[in-house]
């Protein structure tokens, strides 16, 4: 007898082939009794026997490999989350990550960093490279449109750059929590290899970084509290929080709040005086 998850990927398999259009695969449209691709056709494209796919649809196939699983996903072309649900049906674990270059975000992202007018906000990849901020984030944090691009990324201004260094009251806790951060997103993301240079230039270039790294800690970035001492407002505590962006398992929103309507205030104030 199949267990339940053999009769729920069985049923999504049937679900998903069921509403793929045979004319956008190349396959004849005449001479269908029934919407969607034919099992025989998903199986050759998926380079796997007409016997065993059924087998699965019919909730009796066994669990299939992770390969197989890729194969079905790419003949179906199914997007990044249905993917996913495929692989947790299948074998109870998300597909292993593979690490994409961003390609930037919507317009509707940016609008939603807007909207958030006295609260600190930015977008930044599994890498941790700013890509997008609102107003708050320029004035309170940093301004990253007058850094290079390459030079948008939270490790190099936390450990190269003297004005974000000296405004973490308890620095030293604050890296350390940045990196252990840092790395979790990475591994979790597929993007070890892609930090490499960046992680080989920091340590030659910082003994402080280099000791942290060598540590291997790992932490959740989640949520917590922190105090900025301003150049020009003076102490400010904020809340912040770290959300993924859905459907971009690439992307991350951090937000700070201010604490108190006195930090809300300063910020207002900040934010008027600038052009």
């Amino acid at each position: 007898m199949p267990d339940a998850n053999e009769n729920l990927l069985g049923a999504y398999l049937k679900d998903r082939r069921a509403k793929l259009d045979p004319a956008a695969f190349g396959f004849p449209l005449a001479r269908r009794r029934t919407p969607g691709l034919r099992r025989e056709e998903v199986a050759q494209r998926a380079n796997v026997s007409t016997t065993w796919y059924t087998w699965l649809e019919q909730g009796r196939g066994g669990a299939p490999s992770a390969d197989v699983l890729n194969r079905i996903s790419h003949a179906m072309m199914l997007t990044d989350a249905e993917r996913e649900h495929l692989f947790l049906l299948g074998l109870g674990r998300p597909p292993e990550v593979h690490y994409r270059e961003p390609q930037g975000i919507t317009p509707r992202l940016q609008r939603l960093l807007d909207t958030l007018e006295y609260s600190p906000a930015f977008i930044r990849t599994a890498t941790w490279d700013v890509i997008a901020w609102n107003r708050a984030a320029a004035a309170v944090l940093t301004d990253y449109s007058k850094l290079p691009e390459g030079q948008r990324n939270v490790l190099r201004m936390m450990f190269r750059d003297a004005g974000v260094r000296a405004a973490q009251p308890n620095w030293r806790n604050v890296a350390r929590f940045v990196v252990a951060s840092f790395r979790a997103d990475v591994a979790r993301a597929g993007a070890s290899g892609m930090v490499q240079s960046l992680v080989d230039e920091l340590c030659a270039t910082s003994p402080e970084f280099a000791a942290m790294w060598r540590d291997n800690d790992v932490q959740a970035h989640g949520d917590g509290a922190k105090v900025l001492h301003h150049p020009v407002v003076g102490p400010l505590s904020m809340e912040f929080s770290a959300f993924a962006v859905d459907g971009r398992p690439d992307l991350n929103m951090v937000v700070y709040n201010p604490a108190t309507p006195d930090d809300a205030e300063k910020i207002r104030t900040l934010l008027e005086s600038r052009p």
